[in-house]
């Protein structure tokens, strides 16, 4: 999608810190870190959103999940981490290509409340 900001990251239009990348997934540093560690993973073909995960394209999610435990073992933070998404705008999620917040490095139990 020409308008998708995370499109463009993948197209190489927009420059990111990149932590991962292969056929399928690439994972970035995001801009306004919310944990020490706070990594974007995002599929290279466009989702717009969890509620738009299909038979067809399930494998992808499945890759970008073992995606994820990679990269938290690469970083260190294996045996303590966070993985979040949103669906949609009444749930916070701003750039509707599907992705997943990678966090870590700071005790998460305060934000359980």
């Amino acid at each position: 999608m020409s308008d998708c900001l995370f499109c463009k990251i993948i197209s190489g239009e927009i420059p990111s810190d990149k932590v991962y990348e292969d056929d399928t997934v690439l994972a970035f540093r995001d801009i306004e870190p919310q944990a020490p560690v706070h990594v974007l993973v995002i599929p290279k073909v466009h989702i717009p959103a969890a509620n738009a995960v299909t038979a067809e394209n399930s494998a992808v999610v499945a890759h970008i999940f073992e995606v994820i435990a990679k990269i938290a073992a690469d970083l260190g933070v294996q045996d303590g981490f966070r993985v979040i998404t949103n669906c949609g705008a009444s749930a916070g999620q701003t750039v509707h290509h599907l992705h997943f917040h990678l966090l870590a490095g700071k005790d998460m139990q305060a934000l359980l409340a």
